[in-house]
């Protein structure tokens, strides 16, 4: 892919995102669709929500673009994205602005996952064939799993759009190292640009949030899209597990510990490590920077190894994965101050 083409993708969809998002902000605080800080919150302002509206609107509209006209996104692949992702940026959208039981978000979680497993096949293993259904299922249980730990990893100011951008920009980058399609490498592009032109506002201190109508359609966008590339030879299941593992091990450990301790799954907290971070250091800015940080320095260097060399990715994400659970455990994942 030239260049110059890869700048305009990322380019538009960031300054469209980036204009965007002042009107979202006006809307969201003329309607009262406002973050309230409260004993549970890592801010001390009132802070309109909801900002990931223009992250949905912009990423849609590229969908529909290289879908319809540029006939560079399959009929699956947009079908998939699209007929997941709309209802539930708009089930976030209501739950930023009433609030809705967990009951009803976790079925039309399961229910966007399941039909995107459908439409896209689902993964692939080593040999390229289509995985066993048992092998599926299991899948679409970390699809599931990521979709919900993306919401609860957008905490600080920056975070999960920083993480959106890393993922999005890497998974391009490695794919169009491997000649995957223009298609999905643009996608990735358009959400790295989307994400990029969001983060401007949502950079501490945040002037919005990404809100539950953002952190669920791209962590659906997200969990879709790696399921998506692992069907490119060379890009691995295991491939895709390294790139989100930052925010996989402190959610993952997160959860297991405070269940084991006996709180609920669903139950509302700030013992994540970001979380943890972000109030000893008095500075979302610098823990941000941290994960960024994490992020190109080991995760990213871990990923090209399981692609140039395949046959060690199983044990590349699974070292990866364990250290930063284990990073994750020693810095008090999971429980409260």
């Amino acid at each position: 892919m030239p260049n110059v083409e890869i700048a305009v993708v990322v380019a538009c969809a960031a300054l469209s995102v980036f204009l965007l998002t002042f009107a979202v902000r006006r809307y969201a605080a003329s309607h009262g669709i406002v973050d309230e800080p409260n004993h549970r919150s890592s801010h001390v302002m009132v802070t309109p929500r909801g900002g990931g509206l223009a992250i949905v609107f912009v990423v849609t509209a590229w969908l529909v673009l290289g879908w319809l006209w540029l006939n560079l996104i399959s009929l699956s692949m947009a079908v998939a994205l699209l007929g997941g992702s709309i209802p539930l940026a708009a089930l976030g959208f209501a739950d930023d602005r009433a609030g809705l039981p967990v009951s009803v978000r976790f079925a039309v979680h399961v229910a966007a996952v399941a039909f995107a497993l459908l439409m896209t096949g689902g993964v692939n293993d080593a040999g390229g064939s289509s995985a066993a259904w048992g092998w599926q299922a299991l899948v679409g249980v970390a699809c599931l799993w990521f979709l919900n730990l993306f919401n609860f990893m957008d905490g600080i100011d920056g975070i999960a759009a920083m993480e959106a951008v890393f993922v999005s920009a890497a998974a391009a980058l490695l794919l169009g190292w491997l000649g995957a399609p223009s298609g999905l490498t643009w996608t990735w592009l358009a959400l790295a640009g989307a994400c990029l032109g969001f983060l401007w506002h949502n950079w501490s201190p945040a002037r919005i949030f990404m809100g539950d109508t953002g952190s669920g359609f791209l962590g659906f966008v997200i969990a879709v899209l790696l399921v998506v590339s692992t069907q490119v030879t060379g890009f691995s299941v295991w491939t895709a597990v390294i790139l989100v593992s930052a925010f996989g091990a402190d959610a993952t450990v997160t959860l297991l510990r405070r269940v084991a301790r006996g709180h609920g799954w669903s139950v509302p907290h700030r013992s994540h490590v970001y979380q943890r971070l972000a109030r000893g250091w008095t500075s979302h800015a610098r823990v941000t920077t941290v994960y960024l940080a994490l992020n190109v320095l080991v995760i990213f260097p871990a990923a090209a190894v399981s692609v140039v060399a395949p046959s060690f990715a199983p044990l590349v994400a699974i070292t990866v994965f364990v250290a930063l659970s284990g990073l994750a455990w020693m810095l008090g994942a999971g429980t409260e101050d």
